[in-house]
């Protein structure tokens, strides 16, 4: 792992930034690099995820139809979106958007997170009612009563997701 401290941070321009690079090799997806930047005066943070191998623009659907796909792993960049069409769901690319490999109960903690910081934060009682009812929707995906289609659409070819039940496709690009 390349490590590279005290640089400056885009955010507060104090010298408190980490830069790390490191390679992975994630089984049937090759040789991957995992960039990351942390400062720690600010707590800025950003990193993201690309396949050593140039890749074609792709769509990924994985359907999740019990407890154990929860552990099937997701490689996602930070070009890519993840979509969940039956939480009405999706995270998109953006200059927050991070790239990362985890899992599928890891997308569902992403999506989770943020459904509890829009209920904390909302003053609206139908925002906080329609929050806790997709809180409920993804405590009942991860017991497994709940089947779901994780969708990860990447222009980069960057992501993803590492089974053999998964269905991959070009990604049709809009010009």
């Amino acid at each position: 792992m390349d490590k590279l401290e005290h640089q400056p941070c885009p955010v507060c321009l104090a010298k408190t930034l980490t830069l790390t690079e490191d390679s992975l090799d994630v089984p049937f997806f090759g040789k991957t690099f995992i960039f990351s930047m942390a400062c720690s005066s600010c707590d800025f943070k950003k990193s993201d995820v690309e396949a050593a191998e140039p890749k074609d623009p792709c769509k990924i659907t994985f359907e999740v139809t019990g407890e154990k796909d929860l552990s099937v792993r997701v490689v996602k960049s930070s070009e890519a979106t993840v979509k969940i069409p039956q939480l009405k769901a999706s995270v998109t690319p953006g200059d927050a958007s991070e790239g990362f490999i985890s899992n599928i109960e890891g997308i569902l903690d992403r999506f989770q997170k943020i459904v509890e910081e829009q209920r904390d934060l909302s003053e609206e009682d139908d925002e906080k009612k329609t929050a806790k009812n997709l809180l409920k929707k993804i405590w009942k995906i991860r017991c497994g009563d709940i089947p779901i289609t994780v969708i990860i659409e990447d222009p980069t070819g960057n992501s993803g997701i590492i089974s053999e039940k998964a269905k991959v496709e070009k990604l049709k690009t809009k010009k």
